[in-house]
């Protein structure tokens, strides 16, 4: 009887592994929420991370779930866009040792990459207007803001584990 018990125990352990995506996220305590995503790949952890992501942004815009594809593949092109332009900015420099023209040109690019992450919302805002309202646009990009916010408050302002300098906004 122990023998069976250990064999249905051990082939139910290998069925959880295989249904990563499975999990019921909201009965698990963070502990162990922690533990399932550190044993996830990188590639994993990123689509998860993706999925929450776009299950947020949805429930909390209430977007219509005959737009909801259509609208996650609009904003998540967003995203990538916004990184993209935001990866020609290289922010790891310290100010205070760059010679007056070298902050000049650093300034004008900050302020290049400013305007293309303005024009891109722009773009994308006209785009996710097909999809869902104005209102809701906007506060979808209110709500960024407010993330951005909370990430930040949660980041350790002093340390930075791959030991740069902490990201400045361009």
């Amino acid at each position: 009887m122990k023998k069976i018990l250990f064999t249905l125990l051990v082939i139910s352990s290998f069925g959880l592994n295989a249904q990563k995506t499975d999990y019921d996220w909201r009965k698990m305590d963070p502990k162990q929420r922690k533990e399932v995503i550190n044993n996830l790949s990188p590639e994993e952890r990123k689509a998860l991370l993706t999925q929450f992501r776009n299950n947020m942004v949805l429930d909390n815009l209430n977007v219509d779930p005959k737009n909801k594809t259509e609208f996650t593949e609009v904003y998540n092109e967003y995203l990538n866009s916004q990184k993209k332009i935001k990866d020609q900015f290289d922010s790891n420099f310290n100010p205070e040792t760059l010679s007056e023209e070298e902050a000049k040109v650093k300034l004008q690019q900050s302020f290049d990459v400013g305007q293309k992450l303005l024009d891109n919302r722009k773009k994308y805002a006209e785009k996710m207007q097909t999809v869902i309202p104005c209102q809701k646009v906007l506060k979808l990009f209110q709500s960024e803001g407010m993330m951005r916010d909370k990430m930040n408050e949660r980041k350790p302002h002093n340390v930075n584990n791959k030991g740069s300098k902490p990201r400045q906004n361009p």
